[in-house]
């Protein structure tokens, strides 16, 4: 990843608008993870990752920055919420489950990518596994000719196969059957775990018979296909090696600072305790192997109404040097959400009822009073920043959303006086707007 500040900053335009603070920071953070790549080992041990404090209210693009950052570079992302961790001793999650997931993402971000790069292969191998079964071998001691009439047949049926000629087809197919496991146990429990289920296998191999069309029967087999054709150690080796490099997203982290009378709640404090090893870099044991959280970039985000980032215990805070606060979104801020990003809300409904073959078309004015009613909403009642505009834009498309098949190959026209006709009532009705918006 070899992308300048400015150019990440310019990808992060295209999918959130404003923030420009936040995203020069991250920018730089990136930036500087890459540098870091390029120098010999010895340097590149000692250069900790900065990690980043959010500050700001819920809506205004937090998660969305740092998981189109992750996307961007590939790298396994992890979203937790910091509330749902209790103190070691306690009943809730532990915090080292958050490595355990960012390990998954990361086996799961790299199978796909092996998968694609290994993609001719595992279709080949769909295709001849199906063919076999629509055209059995022939026994070892068949005659030589019938061996080649065989092979001929046998590659124009391949052919066939592959063209989807015979997708309707049925063939009757062994599919094994993967137990599912709670990755949230102790890696020992889950190596037991998957011995026992191992041991199972031996003597119970877990086929299950399936009658399927060709068609179904590609999609089935693909798992199996792509086992065979992806090294199981390449993949654990890659995954490893991303999840030590990737990103974790830690929200809410306002909600464990602790206050005055609560700095003994072990719900609060205790938490803070527990992440500082995680943060601060340590040796977390996983079901895949061991995973160094040195080089993980944390960002945490809170809206830090009740709290302050300094009510944080003084190790944690020092672990979060960099300091962004998010601004709280205006009524321009909205509008520009609504139809500048690559896929804005606006595109998305578009694209919904184009399925129901309507020409959805918003008037300027329209899109200007939805934004006016979405910040109303939003200082009326509880900022939930962008997020307001989903409400108040299912209730202005409520009715075309219903009526749609009477309205197939038409254009459906939103202007201002249709917006103020669904909208005014329950906007001009404090208790209203509550419930509805």
């Amino acid at each position: 990843m070899s992308m300048t500040p400015k150019q990440i900053v310019a990808y992060l335009d295209e999918y959130i608008v404003g923030q420009k603070d936040a995203k020069k920071t991250i920018a730089i953070a990136l930036r500087n993870r890459y540098r870091r790549m390029q120098l010999p080992k010895e340097w590149q041990d000692d250069i900790m990752p900065k990690n980043i404090l959010m500050i700001g209210p819920t809506g205004v693009g937090k998660t969305e920055i740092a998981r189109r950052m992750a996307k961007m570079m590939k790298l396994p992302f992890v979203k937790v919420e910091a509330s749902k961790y209790t103190e070691v001793g306690f009943v809730g999650r532990d915090v080292e489950s958050m490595i355990r997931d960012l390990v998954n993402n990361s086996m799961n971000l790299v199978r796909a990518e092996m998968e694609e790069n290994s993609k001719e292969q595992i279709e080949e191998n769909i295709i001849e596994e199906i063919t076999k079964k629509l055209l059995p071998p022939l026994p070892k001691n068949a005659p030589e000719q019938k061996q080649i009439e065989y092979k001929h047949s046998f590659e124009k049926m391949k052919e066939r196969v592959r063209k989807g000629e015979v997708d309707h087809l049925k063939i009757t197919i062994e599919i094994e059957e993967m137990p599912e496991g709670d990755d949230n146990l102790p890696p020992e429990m889950i190596k037991a775990q998957e011995s026992i289920v191992k041991i199972i296998g031996i003597f119970n191999k877990n086929k299950e018979k399936k009658e399927v069309t060709v068609k179904e029967a590609k999609e089935l087999l693909r798992r199996e296909a792509a086992e065979k054709v992806i090294s199981k150690e390449d993949l654990k080796k890659e995954a490893l090696k991303r999840a030590e490099n990737g990103i974790i997203f830690i929200d809410e982290i306002d909600k464990i600072a602790a206050t005055g009378n609560q700095r003994q709640d072990p719900s609060k404090e205790g938490v803070q305790r527990d992440l500082l090893p995680i943060v601060e870099g340590s040796t977390v044991n996983t079901k895949y192997g061991y995973v160094n959280t040195d080089h993980i970039l944390f960002i945490a985000a809170g809206a830090f109404h009740v709290s302050k980032p300094s009510d944080l215990i003084p190790e944690l805070q020092g672990r979060f040097p960099l300091r962004v606060e998010l601004q709280s979104l205006d009524e321009e801020a909205l509008y520009q959400i609504l139809t500048r990003p690559k896929h804005s809300l606006i595109k998305q409904y578009q694209k919904l009822l184009e399925v129901e073959k309507v020409n959805l078309v918003f008037e300027e004015a329209a899109l200007r009073e939805i934004a006016r009613y979405a910040y109303l909403a939003n200082e009326k009642t509880e900022d939930i920043g962008a997020r307001r505009l989903h409400t108040v834009i299912e209730k202005v498309l409520e009715d075309i959303n219903f009526e749609a098949d009477e309205y197939a190959g038409k254009d459906f026209i939103i202007d201002e006086a249709y917006v103020k006709s669904k909208l005014d009532d329950i906007v001009e009705s404090e208790e209203i707007t509550k419930y509805i918006l």
